[in-house]
């Protein structure tokens, strides 16, 4: 595995108009609710553990700047021709960093949705879908759906791993000395990390560092390949 510098230019907010929750969450016997302090910053509702590892992995990304609950309601007319209102899961702003404009991340208009219930129902929810897909392309956004294939991942896997290195402290010079490093090599492996910065020390002290680096966002690595080192 391989440590990279944090790009500067993914960390900052675009200034737009945005828009706001439009449906409150209310607690069900169904699912599981609650509110995620995304960031620390802001409160995000979620109506399913499935939406709550959703959170959970956005915000590990810095390019996603700012993610808003149940945004925007969608007329549509369903299958019996009666009309209704739909509420997305979430809307999703990314940032666009030193991408070209053409390959602007448009925002994303996102349902979050268990495999098993999409594939039983997707006849009768593909009207408010295709209204949603609609709007959003309206708006420029994009409309997209998220099951566990595209939650419940190595990645996922991973986030959760880092999370218990978030709030260890660790000396700064330290810290400063391998970032510094990182930046000189552009792309370091793991183990020459551990084998320049801590040389005498327990293994498992420097292991640790490094994966704090990591779980603060100091420091970046293919986050979807399973950690090792």
């Amino acid at each position: 595995m391989r440590l990279n510098q944090i790009n500067s230019s993914d960390v900052g907010i675009d200034n737009c108009e945005k828009p706001t929750q439009t449906r409150k969450i209310r607690p069900t016997r169904r699912s599981v609710s609650g509110v995620y302090s995304f960031r620390g910053e802001i409160a995000v509702p979620f109506e399913s553990t499935l939406e709550r590892d959703f959170l959970i992995r956005s915000e590990y990304f810095t390019s996603v700047v700012d993610v808003i609950s149940q945004p925007v309601q969608v007329p549509f007319v369903d299958s019996n021709n009666h009309k209704n209102i739909y509420t997305p899961d979430f809307l999703v702003y990314r940032h666009l960093g030193d991408l070209s404009y053409h390959r602007y991340p448009k925002p994303q208009l996102i349902e979050v949705k268990p495999t098993s219930e999409w594939q039983q129902h997707w006849r009768k929810w593909l009207p408010k879908w295709k209204a949603a897909r609609r709007l959003a392309k309206e708006n420029g956004w994009e409309f997209r759906i998220y099951d566990e294939s595209r939650i419940r991942d190595q990645t996922l896997e991973n986030i959760r791993f880092l999370e218990r290195f978030k709030r260890t402290d660790y000396p700064e010079e330290e810290t400063l000395m391998i970032l510094q490093t990182i930046e000189e090599m552009g792309s370091v492996p793991f183990h020459y990390l551990l084998a320049k910065h801590f040389t005498g020390f327990d293994r498992g002290v420097g292991v640790a560092h490094l994966w704090h680096l990591l779980a603060v966002r100091r420091a970046e690595c293919n986050i979807d390949k399973k950690l090792c080192n």
